[in-house]
């Protein structure tokens, strides 16, 4: 059975995309076969290894401040994976994950899978680049990595730009659970409004994710009290928490609703009338996938994957990043227009059945770990 390391700076109880992604993949690709187990930083209150999900997490302690941090998490990983000793070992960044996929690679003969987790402006690469050394070690790195799984046409143009040549760059996006986040019929619907304490007549848009400046959450808050000019009883619901949430908070106005942190995101989703996510950077948000699995219509705006998803009025509505007049014009249309959101949350789930199930994105991944075992 071959054995899989995924390498991570995070990992569950964090509820970060790439986290959440992970913890959902994992545990499929062992039902194909992988003996997966994962490699991520000791966290306080957590233990050095745990079992989740029936998959082994290895925590490695990593003290002190980000530069001494991270050697101690790249030493103790090669040493934990030296004693493991896995056929691939598969980074989830550019960064520390990536250098000890390299060092397991050299020193034990490890083959090495790298996602990039997002692109352009604050994205690995643009990070990378912008440290001491950051563009020889770049550089080496696209040397030695066998295989980039790569979540966006973005993210593919940068490895491009980097000469990492088309058979490295393997298109894997990210997944969403197709069957937990479904649309429910209209009945369903207002009973789960009433469960959640969401009005039956209200109009309700839903930002779903963690409350970051890169977020832009802050535009939809602004314009609000525009849209409840003309729509009254509409609400903003914000779900997640975040570095931004007490700014957010000190700015909000009546008919925004701070959520918090919330275990049952698909029924939030599944309660809301359209979803927008006005970030000014993204990799592939995982909210948006599941806001469109859920047939939710989707307001956001054209950064990293999301064009890749959507194309503009036929499965959401696209707008340009930080343009908050743009947002607003947005959602005045969308709000006002019962059919077009029928029309674009209908196409938006048939979007994702067709490319984005997690269980197309675990085959993806089965077989691309398959070719480089067999070459």
């Amino acid at each position: 059975m071959p054995r899989i390391a995924m390498v991570i700076q995070r990992y569950y109880p964090h509820v970060g995309g790439a986290e959440k992604q992970l913890q959902q993949l994992a545990p499929r690709l062992q039902a194909r076969g992988f003996d997966v187990f994962v490699i991520t930083r000791l966290e306080k209150g957590l233990d050095r290894f745990e079992v989740v999900d029936g998959v082994d997490v290895y925590r490695i302690f990593a003290p002190g401040p980000k530069f001494i941090a991270a050697a101690f998490f790249i030493l103790g990983a090669v040493i934990k994976l030296s004693r493991l000793r896995p056929d691939i070992v598969h980074a989830h960044e550019i960064l520390s994950p990536t250098t000890v996929a390299i060092l397991a690679k050299r020193f034990f003969g490890s083959l090495v899978v790298v996602k990039i987790l997002r692109g352009g402006i604050r994205g690995d690469i643009y990070k990378l680049k912008r440290r001491p050394l950051g563009v020889k070690r770049l550089s080496v790195q696209c040397k030695n990595v066998d295989a980039f799984a790569v979540i966006s046409q973005e993210i593919d143009r940068e490895l491009e730009d980097c000469n990492v040549p088309p058979e490295k760059r393997v298109f894997v996006p990210n997944g969403v659970d197709t069957e937990l986040f479904v649309p429910l019929s209209a009945v369903q619907k207002r009973a789960l409004r009433a469960e959640l304490s969401v009005p039956l007549i209200c109009l309700a848009v839903i930002y779903l994710g963690r409350l970051m400046p890169e977020k832009r959450v802050d535009h939809i808050v602004k314009i609000w009290p525009d849209i409840q000019q003309v729509f009254p009883d509409a609400r903003l619901l914000i779900v997640g928490t975040g570095a931004d949430e007490t700014r957010l908070r000190t700015m909000s106005s009546p008919g925004v609703w701070f959520i918090g942190q919330v275990d049952d995101a698909a029924h939030y989703l599944q309660a809301a009338d359209l979803f927008v996510l006005p970030s000014s950077t993204e990799g592939l948000s995982n909210s948006l996938l599941e806001a469109l699995s859920t047939g939710l219509p989707v307001l956001a705006t054209s950064v990293g994957g999301t064009p890749d998803v959507i194309r503009h009025e036929v499965d959401g509505y696209l707008i340009p990043p930080d343009d908050r007049q743009a947002i607003k014009r947005g959602l005045l249309l969308l709000l006002s227009d019962e059919t077009l959101r029928a029309r674009l949350g209908k196409s938006g789930r048939t979007r994702i059945l067709s490319d984005y199930s997690l269980e197309s994105v675990a085959e993806r991944l089965g077989h691309l770990y398959e070719k480089l075992l067999n070459d």
